[in-house]
């Protein structure tokens, strides 16, 4: 009856901020950091979606150019993303984002960097609707040092 009755408490406990405006609303964001020199981060994205998809990135360069934040324009100088050039299967295209060099510590948040530069929380809602609509999934994310410049 005690384990019964903790683990009752316990999902209580767990299920609480689930049912709370307050905590929801002053909930931080999550950020999103790399580590070491290079990220590779993959998107499977609808194919009827692929307009969606690349007006979302344009927007997350629009947001980076525009911000105020020190990270902002290294960010910019070292994110690509690439086209898969053949679809997939099952008509779903690859997008791929290249980020070289990584900035240590900087947000690479799509939602949060598109945020600091969108307040208006329905303009808000729309761009994550728009964004979660177009990505059917993530497919992978790489990241770590350079092992070999074949430049050099």
């Amino acid at each position: 009856m005690r384990r019964l009755s903790g683990f009752l408490v316990a999902g209580a406990i767990m299920l609480l901020p689930a049912f709370s405006q307050v905590a929801f609303a002053q909930q931080a964001p999550q950020k999103t950091t790399f580590t070491g020199d290079v990220v590779l981060w993959a998107f499977n994205v609808n194919a009827d979606k692929a307009a969606d998809y690349e007006a979302v990135v344009a927007k997350l360069k629009d947001a980076l150019s525009k911000s105020e934040a020190p990270e902002a324009k290294q960010q910019l100088a070292g994110w690509k993303v690439m086209k898969n050039a053949q679809a997939q299967p099952d008509g779903s295209l690859v997008y791929t984002h290249v980020i070289a060099p990584v900035v240590p510590g900087a947000d690479y948040s799509v939602t949060n960097i598109v945020y600091a530069a969108m307040k208006d929380p329905t303009e808000q809602r729309a761009f994550y609707d728009q964004y979660r609509g177009a990505v059917k999934a993530v497919l992978f994310l790489m990241q770590g040092p350079l092992t070999a410049d074949l430049s050099k």
